[in-house]
């Protein structure tokens, strides 16, 4: 067994923890498929309208769910068994891709115009952004889980590069798979990363809430973060940043 000094300084320290593999390699899958539906919906709304506004519309359609419930999120992830919630995020994530790749079909009888093909992507992308305000905390809150606390540095450092690497591939790689095999085509890889994601990530034991959390009230937990935040210039700042910039973004297009 290696002295806990040798952990702090081996760079695969967190990697020789199978269930921090499993996650892992599932993370990787889920993000790549998640970064090649983003890409591929920017795409198809462009083909679908030829108007770059339409694409800005997009992060705007996501990013209003997934900010209006972070905070409430994070009272739900707080309380909950954290391997059961991230599951469920994944398999819902799966559904939207499974209804995506069933607008992507020529249904004969169910010919749909490309208006309302849009409305359907734009109503899957909302929804896609209820479960991002769940599912992305609860990747970064299961690490804590997975690994002992002096491998904690190293695993949110592979954490946060697998989570890179995945969205680098995933934005990538699709562009060549619109071209080689279509948005369908495409899709279907995308169903399918997100399923493989999925068998890698329930491999994991349950995570259940620690035991020291306080139970309270949904709105009182969602107060005590919104003060958290006002109180924190650091995360004020990054948050008010990135929100700047997601509407910098739709003001360019």
């Amino acid at each position: 067994m290696q002295s806990p000094v040798k952990q702090l300084n081996d760079p695969w320290g967190a990697l020789r923890i199978s269930e921090f593999r499993n996650l892992m390699i599932g993370r990787f899958l889920f993000i790549m498929g998640l970064r090649m539906m983003g890409t591929l919906v920017g795409w198809w709304i462009y083909e679908l309208t030829n108007a770059p506004f339409a694409i800005g519309l997009i992060g705007l359609a996501e990013v209003i769910p997934a900010v209006s419930l972070a905070l409430y999120a994070g009272h739900v992830i707080d309380k909950s068994e954290k391997r059961k919630l991230l599951l469920k995020g994944v398999i819902l994530y799966w559904c939207c891709a499974l209804i995506l790749l069933f607008l992507s079909m020529d249904i004969g009888a169910l010919k749909l115009t490309s208006l309302q093909i849009a409305i359907g992507i734009y109503f899957i992308v909302f929804c896609t952004g209820i479960i991002r305000s769940f599912t992305g905390p609860s990747f970064g809150t299961i690490v804590g889980a997975v690994v002992p606390k002096n491998l904690l540095q190293n695993a949110t450092t592979w954490s946060q590069g697998m989570w890179l690497s995945a969205s680098v591939v995933g934005h990538a790689s699709v562009g060549f798979m619109i071209a080689g095999f279509g948005i369908h085509g495409s899709l279907i890889l995308v169903v399918s990363l997100v399923a493989i994601g999925f068998f890698f990530i329930q491999k994991i034991s349950a995570k259940p809430p620690h035991p020291t959390v306080v139970e309270q009230k949904p709105l009182e937990s969602v107060k005590e973060g919104l003060r958290f935040v006002l109180n924190s210039k650091e995360l004020l700042g990054a948050l008010c940043l990135d929100l700047f910039a997601v509407l910098f973004r739709l003001v360019a297009q």
